[in-house]
């Protein structure tokens, strides 16, 4: 059930609308334009880890950070913002429980996981029996017109070539809220065309690529991230995604990544097979713009940093072409956090 400005939210089509029904409806809301035009209008804030702070600065904050087709379910007592970028056609979706301040933050790439990726998200969010309204959300996606597929298997599988790749995935966002027994209060839909720039030439860019939430307050602000912040374990984590494409456990799925009632991450085992290690090899020698082209579902709305994170996400698949030896023993990768409020691996135990 979507709720908008305090009341439910219906459509003027039939009483069993299909995503791209509701969709539309949603974006010409006049509340939800007008959250629009004031979330545009929010500066985006650039994240990295500061420098060191003496004994009287402020103490740093607690964060968690996701990477495509990852979730997390935080706490506030435990993480002060939880959030994602590197968005082009994906969508960050986050649905807060305003009662409690728990925080569900994904980052979504294909329509294929929204049905069982809601569920995750909402697993640990709100007791079934309850009647209590969730805040939600969205930001990401923009008018794109994606022909040619990428082949690398980064983004998400070739949905209705013609409608691009953003389109498809926001429908079926809206159309699952829809149809599922929570009461899902959509605050913010920064999507498509509410989220395109355009140059001069009438080429299409999305205005934000991130965001971050204030699990205290739930307040959300367009953001992105440097290095230093996209972590734990950032190569191993970009590496997932693609095998993941090939991995049967992870069908239909948001991959698990960050452990709700520890605090910690853990990065659950995930498999590359040789034939990826192949297209490692091969694409090491193509050109910048060739990459691009063959591996990103938008190449040219993609970040400065986009063929550099795939070159040495390569290099690494080079040089551990066996899982295994990333995933002794199929365990997963443990980082508890340190007084700091960064991340520090915790020593496997291997029997």
């Amino acid at each position: 059930m979507i709720i908008v400005d305090g009341l439910p939210f219906s459509t003027d089509t039939s009483a069993s609308p299909q995503g791209r029904d509701i969709l539309a409806a949603l974006m010409e809301h006049p509340a939800l334009v007008s959250a629009s035009n004031s979330f545009k209008a929010i500066p985006e804030r650039r994240f990295s880890v500061p420098e060191e702070s003496g004994p009287e600065k402020t103490p740093p904050s607690k964060w968690v950070y996701l990477f495509q087709r990852e979730y997390a379910i935080v706490d506030p007592a435990l993480v002060d913002f939880v959030g994602t970028d590197e968005a082009t056609t994906c969508v960050g979706v986050a649905i807060r429980n305003p009662g409690n301040g728990m925080t569900s933050v994904a980052h979504m790439d294909s329509p294929k996981i929204v049905d069982i990726g809601l569920s995750q998200m909402l697993s640990l969010l709100v007791d079934h029996n309850s009647d209590k309204e969730l805040d939600v959300h969205l930001v990401g996606g923009f008018e794109d017109v994606s022909p040619n597929h990428g082949n690398c298997n980064t983004r998400s599988e070739s949905q209705e070539k013609l409608a691009g790749y953003s389109f498809p995935l926001c429908a079926k966002i809206v159309e699952t809220l829809w149809n599922r027994q929570e009461k899902f209060h959509i605050r913010t839909l920064f999507i498509l065309g509410h989220n395109t720039r355009r140059d001069l030439e009438g080429n299409a860019y999305p205005i934000f690529n991130g965001f971050m939430v204030g699990t205290s307050t739930g307040s959300i602000t367009p953001a992105s991230f440097d290095r230093t912040l996209r972590c734990p374990d950032e190569i191993v984590r970009r590496i997932r995604v693609s095998a993941s494409y090939e991995d049967s456990s992870w069908k239909g799925k948001l991959m698990e990544t960050y452990d709700t009632q520890t605090d910690q991450f853990k990065i659950a085992p995930c498999c590359w097979t040789l034939r990826q290690l192949d297209i490692s090899l091969s694409l090491q020698d193509y050109s910048d713009p060739e990459i691009l082209l063959m591996c990103s579902t938008s190449p040219s709305a993609e970040a400065p940093d986009f063929v550099e994170n795939m070159r040495r996400q390569w290099e690494y698949l080079v040089e551990h072409p066996d899982w295994r030896e990333t995933f002794p023993m199929k365990q997963p990768r443990i980082f508890e956090r340190t007084a700091e409020g960064g991340w520090r691996r915790q020593k496997a135990l291997i029997p």
